[in-house]
């Protein structure tokens, strides 16, 4: 088997997004004539477009960085990477450009619903020929294909979040990599500024139930396309309520989960409480006014059965005791109105 198709076949192999940008861009070092390989991450922060090495390779080796976007110092404004930018802006396939001798640069963005989030960038020692553009662009298309088919299996078909399955690998690798508390750093301010919150506070990470109410009346009267909009719509309240580096996802009927990062707690109350009025005020076509449950919790202690069981208990008193709206469950534990359940996997035991 020829190298270029060995590199294929192990990078097909992946089931991990990371790991399959690893993966391409360790094939990609490999050809004669490159310099250089990088994954980039391509975001928006204060309005502004924003691009910042995702993968990259450092003393001879592939490194992957666990910054923030919003926050990490290697970031740089997209107008820096002229030829990029006008790529992204005409929906180009690939751009190029020569910054400085002996290094020529090739740019390929991957396109995922007519947006990009990751280019791939490809420095060579010399002008790229016709023969090796092709063989790049050969790789690089399977690449973005596997994404694709990545990104379908890891979503929920009607609304586009992250499915139950990505929630339990994403948040069951989040905890064995440890959910930690520090002080409120450079994330946490980007919330200060908007909300208010003390920059003494700690800094954690929440994780929240929501659910919507009475949502079996919604379908029973206006019938399940109307509770399909429904669903689709606060779907798209829910991506815009929180930040780019949070996490929503959809675990099935009309329940979501959020995992909200690096926080404070008082900045959680506010922005779960704003997400729950944005829901309140939203004219639904036909339905109307629909509200939302939620219930959240620190994710620092308990595995992640407990964390998801605190949750789900700080959200069905919620349901039970008013609806609309968000309640805490460590406040519910201090106040009496909950008893503590230990969860040992799947068993809870009272």
């Amino acid at each position: 088997m020829t190298p270029i198709l060995q590199n294929l076949v192990e990078m097909t192999g992946h089931r991990d997004h990371l790991r399959l940008e690893v993966s391409v861009l360790s094939a990609l070092q490999k050809l004669s004539g490159i310099v250089e390989v990088r994954a980039l991450e391509l975001f928006t922060h204060g309005g502004v477009p924003h691009v910042r090495p995702r993968t990259w390779v450092e003393n001879g080796e592939l490194v992957s960085t666990d910054s923030e976007a919003a926050t990490d110092p290697r970031r740089e404004i997209l107008d820096n990477y002229p030829a990029l930018r006008d790529c992204v802006a005409s929906h180009g396939e690939h751009a190029l450009a020569s910054p400085r001798r002996g290094r020529h640069v090739l740019w390929l963005p991957v396109w995922m619903d007519d947006k990009v989030n990751t280019c791939l960038e490809i420095t060579h020692s010399r002008t790229f020929s016709l023969h090796k553009l092709d063989v790049l662009k050969g790789v690089f298309q399977v690449y973005q294909n596997y994404q694709r088919l990545l990104d379908y299996s890891e979503r929920d078909a009607l609304t586009g979040l992250f499915n139950r399955k990505t929630f339990d690998e994403q948040f069951s690798r989040q905890a064995m990599n440890g959910l930690g508390v520090s002080r409120a750093g450079p994330l946490a301010e980007t919330f200060s500024a908007e909300d208010g919150a003390s920059p003494a506070e700690p800094v954690q990470q929440w994780l929240a139930v929501v659910d919507i109410d009475h949502f079996k009346q919604v379908n029973d009267r206006f019938g399940h396309l109307y509770g399909d909009e429904v669903l689709i719509l606060l779907a798209n309240i829910l991506r815009t309520s929180f930040r780019s580096h949070d996490r929503v996802f959809r675990f099935g009927g009309e329940e979501f989960v959020v995992l909200l990062r690096s926080t404070t707690l008082a900045t959680a109350h506010r922005v779960f409480n704003r997400f729950r009025l944005a829901v309140q005020e939203y004219a639904f076509p036909q339905v109307g006014n629909v509200t939302v449950s939620l219930g959240f919790v620190s994710t620092t202690r308990g595995s992640p059965v407990e964390i998801l069981g605190q949750a789900d208990q700080a959200l069905y008193y919620a349901k039970e005791h008013g609806r609309n709206q968000v309640c805490f469950y460590d406040d519910l534990i201090a106040s009496g109105q909950l008893a503590a359940k230990v969860a040992n996997d799947d068993v809870e035991l009272f």
